[in-house]
């Protein structure tokens, strides 16, 4: 199976549909944001701090990886970068366009996977913002090391991600009221389907997910050439029974420090 294909269908779906993750930022945001008045989330809820960023982003080359969505990348724009957006879902970045249009900015759109970014120059990038998305990723390696290698010495990655305890949990029950703990850790979509169930989910055009570990996360990062500098928590905003017990989702600021 072709987990980018299944992924990036998916995803162009999630835009016909009007899911949350893909509506586009409103001119009143993108007013405010050329006012230096800006803010972007990485996770659903919380804005990411501001002091994770330089003071001016005027000039700042900015890499909005998997950031599709007409969301992160139309406000770092507004607000002076030079963004260049990547994602998976040619409707995803459609969306980035037609803000870009709309409110007269520019933004560089290009189609393709976080895992693989050979479009790029070595150090071209002085920003990379990573909203949650790696979990549609198998392997979380090819990630980091790409965002190291695009990224310029004392580089910024600010990156979400998903605390693989959510995965544990049977996702149909959980959206019930119920937790019911299903799966292992790393996980995959698949896991615990039949032949049958997993081709009816492939058929719906559902997307495939594998949770991580934190060690894959974090530890991830640091392998890669990156030090830890910052770190929050963030929920789905008490829309999940999760939300009374655990925050599910995590953001980190990482810097990239040249190794002699």
């Amino acid at each position: 199976m072709d987990t980018l294909k299944q992924n990036s269908g998916a995803w162009d779906k999630k835009v016909e549909d009007g899911a949350v993750y893909t509506k586009p930022i409103s001119e009143e945001i993108i007013k405010k944001s050329k006012m230096g008045d800006w803010g972007i989330r990485t996770t659903p809820t919380k804005v990411v701090p501001r002091e994770w960023f330089p003071e001016s982003l005027e000039g700042k080359k900015i890499l909005c990886l998997a950031s599709g969505g007409g969301q992160q990348g139309p406000v770092l724009a507004a607000a002076g970068a030079e963004v260049t957006v990547v994602d998976l879902s040619a409707k995803q970045l459609e969306q980035d366009r037609i803000v870009a249009e709309r409110d007269g900015l520019n933004i560089v759109t290009v189609q393709g996977s976080m895992t693989d970014l050979h479009f790029f120059d070595n150090e071209q990038f002085d920003i990379i913002v990573n909203p949650v998305s790696n979990l549609f990723v198998e392997n979380l390696s090819p990630v980091w090391k790409e965002a190291s290698r695009v990224l310029r010495d004392n580089g910024i990655l600010i990156a979400g991600f998903t605390n693989p305890l959510l995965f544990i949990f049977d996702d149909e029950e959980d959206m019930k009221g119920n937790l019911v703990v299903k799966n292992s850790i790393p996980s995959y979509s698949l896991d615990n389907l039949t032949e049958r169930e997993a081709e009816e989910y492939l058929e719906a055009n559902n997307t495939i997910e594998f949770g991580h570990t934190l060690e894959d996360q974090i530890q991830g990062q640091i392998d890669a050439g990156f030090v830890i500098a910052g770190l929050y928590e963030d929920d789905f905003g008490g829309n999940r029974p999760l939300d009374k017990f655990i925050k599910c989702f995590i953001s980190t600021k990482a810097v990239k420090v040249k190794i002699n």
